[in-house]
C-alpha cells in the first residue's frame, strides 16, 4: 500500500474526529461559538462539515490527479476551524491555530468551486483573485492580528496563551481587523464575480456540468459577503444573532454544493449503465455514421462526435471520410498501443478513465468496422479531390493553349495572309496564280487552326459561359443539334467545362443526328441530358463526371450527366 493511500485512509477518521472535537469546543462555550447554541446548530455544523469531508475524500479517490477532492477536504477542516478561537478551548496550540485560520473556509470553497471538476483554474484572473482571498483571510485577518493580540490585555482571562504573540498592541489589533473586514468584503465579492463570469463564458454543455457547484458556491460566498458587510461598523467578525443566521445559511449552501457534486456522479453512474445498453445495441453493427447516434443517445450527449485518425494521426475524419475539426473536449479510445478513435464531447462526460475503457470495450468491433470504412471513404475522397484537381489543371492548360494559338500562331497566319494579298498586286499572272493558291492554302490552315483551338477550349465557354458555348457548338457542328433549355447562370469553371465536353463528345459520336441537348439545375445538381445518341464506350466521360462526384446515367436513346453544383 502506497504512502498516499495510507494518508487518504487516515484522513477519514482524522476528519470525523476533527469535526467531533470542534463541536465539543463549541458546546463547551456556546456563547462564543456557532454550533454550540442548539442541537439544530450542532447538527448543521456537523452535516455541512462532514458533507464536504466525505464528498472531498471520495472525489480524491475517484480522480487522484485532480486537486478538487483535496480542496474540498481542506475546506471541511476549514469549516470546523471557526470554532477553535474560543476562550474555553483549553489548549494554547488549538487556540493559536484558530486565531490564524478561522476564516480559511471561504477561499478554500471558492478555490474548489472555480476549479471544478478537473481541479485546474482556467485563467490568471482566477489565480490572482484567489491569491488575494488567501492573503486576506489567513494573513490580514489571521496571522498579522495574532502577532499583536494579547488575550489577557484584551480582557479575556479564560483565553489560552497566544503562541504567536510578539507584542500586545490593541490599536494595531483593531486596525488590522477593520482593514481585514473591509478587504474581506472586497475579495469575497471578487470571487463571486469570478464564479459568475466562469458560468457565463462556459459553453451550454459545460454550464450544465459546473452550474450546480458554482451556483451553490456562489450562494455560500454571498452569505459570507453579507456577514462581512454586517461586520463593517464594528470592525471585526463575531457571532451575534445575525451572524449565526447567516452561518446557518452558509451550512445549507455547503450541503447544496456537496449535493451538486454527488449529482454529477449520479449522472456518470447513469452513463455507466448506458454502456451496458450500448453493448446490446451494438450487437448488430450499425450503418456508417450510426455508431455516433448510438453513443450520443446512450451517453446522454447530443453534441458527441466520433473522429477516426488517419495518415498516422495527422488528420481525423468522420464515418463518411470527411475531415473533422477536434473542437471541444477530446477523449482518445485506445486499444493496445494505438488510438482506434477519438470522442469529442461535453466536459465531464468521460472524466473517469475506467468508463472510457468500458466504452472502448463495448464498441470495439463497431469502432474497428467503422474506422476501416472511414479510411476507405477518406481515400476515395482524396482520390476524387485529386481527379478534380487534375481536371481543373487540364482545363487551365486547354485555356492557355487555346489563348496561345489565338494570340500567337493564328495572328501570325492572319498577318501572313495580308502580306500575300498585298504581294499579289505587284506580280505577273503566273506568280499571281501561285500566290493565290498559297493564300487559299493559308486560309484553310487558318480555318483548321481555329477549329483546333475551338476544340481545345471554346473561347465562348470561358468568356460567356456554358449556355453560349453550347449554342456556338450547335451552330458549328456538322451534326444537327437541337438546343432545349439552358441555364442563364454561371457555374464553377470545372463544372462548366465538364458539362460542355460531355455534350461535345456525345455530339461528335452521335453519327448523323439530330441530337437534342437540355441543361438545367435541379436540387443542387447540374443535369445535362443528350438525346438521340448511342451509348458506346463512355468510360472517359464517366471518369470525368465521376471526378466531380457526379454520375453518368445511360437510358434508352438518352444519356444524362448529373454533376453536383451546390
Amino acid at each position: 500500500m502506497t504512502a498516499r493511500r495510507v494518508f487518504w485512509l487516515a484522513l477519514w477518521p482524522a476528519g470525523l474526529a476533527f469535526g467531533a472535537f470542534s463541536l465539543a469546543i463549541a458546546r463547551r462555550e456556546p456563547g462564543y461559538s456557532f454550533g454550540g447554541q442548539s442541537a439544530f446548530a450542532s447538527a448543521a455544523e456537523l452535516v455541512a462539515g462532514y458533507a464536504l469531508l466525505v464528498v472531498g475524500l471520495v472525489a480524491w479517490a475517484r480522480r487522484p490527479e485532480s486537486r478538487f477532492g483535496h480542496l474540498l477536504t481542506a475546506a471541511s477542516f476549514g469549516w470546523f476551524l471557526l470554532e477553535w478561537n474560543t476562550p474555553g478551548v483549553g489548549s494554547a496550540f488549538v487556540f493559536t491555530v484558530g486565531l490564524v485560520l478561522y476564516v480559511a473556509c471561504p477561499p478554500l470553497v471558492a478555490h474548489a468551486a472555480l476549479a471544478y471538476p478537473d481541479g485546474r483554474l482556467r485563467s490568471w484572473l482566477e489565480r490572482a483573485g484567489l491569491a488575494v482571498a488567501y492573503a486576506g483571510a489567513v494573513l490580514v485577518l489571521g496571522f498579522l492580528p495574532a502577532l499583536v493580540f494579547d488575550p489577557a490585555a484584551e480582557g479575556c482571562g479564560q483565553c489560552p496563551r497566544n503562541l504567536l504573540l510578539i507584542a500586545g498592541d490593541s490599536t494595531a489589533y483593531e486596525s488590522l481587523n477593520r482593514v481585514g473586514v473591509h478587504l474581506g468584503l472586497a475579495w469575497v465579492l471578487l470571487l463571486i464575480l469570478l464564479a459568475a463570469w466562469q458560468l457565463v463564458r462556459s459553453t451550454p454543455v459545460r454550464r450544465r456540468v459546473v452550474a450546480p457547484v458554482l451556483v451553490a458556491g456562489g450562494a455560500y460566498l454571498g452569505l459570507v459577503a453579507a456577514d462581512f458587510a454586517h461586520s463593517l461598523d464594528r470592525g471585526f467578525l463575531s457571532n451575534d444573532a445575525v451572524d449565526r443566521r447567516l452561518w446557518l445559511g452558509e451550512a445549507a449552501a455547503l450541503c447544496a454544493l456537496a449535493l451538486g457534486v454527488v449529482w454529477a456522479w449520479q449522472r456518470a453512474r447513469r452513463t455507466r449503465s448506458a454502456v451496458a445498453r450500448l453493448v446490446v445495441e451494438l450487437a448488430d453493427s450499425p450503418e456508417p455514421g450510426g455508431l455516433r447516434d448510438v453513443l450520443a443517445t446512450n451517453l446522454g450527449d447530443p453534441s458527441l462526435q466520433i473522429a477516426y485518425p488517419i495518415a498516422d494521426g495527422a488528420r481525423h475524419v468522420d464515418a463518411q471520410g470527411r475531415p473533422v475539426r477536434l473542437d471541444g473536449v477530446v477523449t482518445p479510445l485506445v486499444r493496445g498501443e494505438g488510438t482506434v478513435a477519438v470522442l469529442v464531447h461535453r466536459p465531464g462526460l468521460l472524466d473517469d478513465a475506467g468508463l472510457v475503457e468500458e466504452v472502448t470495450a463495448a464498441a470495439r468491433l463497431a469502432l474497428e468496422n467503422e474506422r476501416l470504412q472511414a479510411e476507405v471513404r477518406a481515400q476515395l475522397e482524396d482520390l476524387r479531390a485529386s481527379q478534380a484537381r487534375i481536371i481543373a489543371t487540364g482545363d487551365a492548360e486547354r485555356r492557355r493553349l487555346e489563348r496561345d494559338l489565338h494570340d500567337g500562331a493564328q495572328q501570325r497566319l492572319v498577318a501572313l495572309s495580308l502580306l500575300l494579298r498585298l504581294a499579289r498586286t505587284n506580280v505577273d499572272g503566273a506568280t499571281d496564280e501561285r500566290l493565290a493558291k498559297a493564300e487559299e492554302e493559308l486560309r484553310q490552315a487558318l480555318a483548321e487552326l481555329r477549329e483546333l483551338a475551338h476544340g481545345i477550349y471554346p473561347e465562348a465557354l470561358g468568356e460567356d459561359g456554358l449556355a453560349a458555348a453550347l449554342e456556338a457548338l450547335a451552330e458549328t457542328s456538322p451534326v444537327p443539334v437541337k438546343i432545349g433549355t439552358l441555364p442563364e447562370e454561371r457555374f464553377d469553371t470545372t463544372i462548366e467545362s465538364t458539362a460542355y465536353f460531355v455534350v461535345a463528345e456525345l455530339v461528335r459520336r452521335s453519327g448523323s443526328g439530330p441530337v437534342t441537348v437540355g441543361v438545367g439545375r435541379v436540387d443542387g445538381q447540374l443535369i445535362v441530358e443528350v438525346g438521340a445518341v448511342a451509348a458506346g464506350d463512355l468510360t472517359d466521360l464517366e471518369d470525368r463526371v465521376g471526378a466531380l462526384d457526379g454520375r453518368l446515367v445511360v437510358e434508352p436513346g438518352r444519356i444524362r450527366a448529373e454533376i453536383p453544383c451546390a
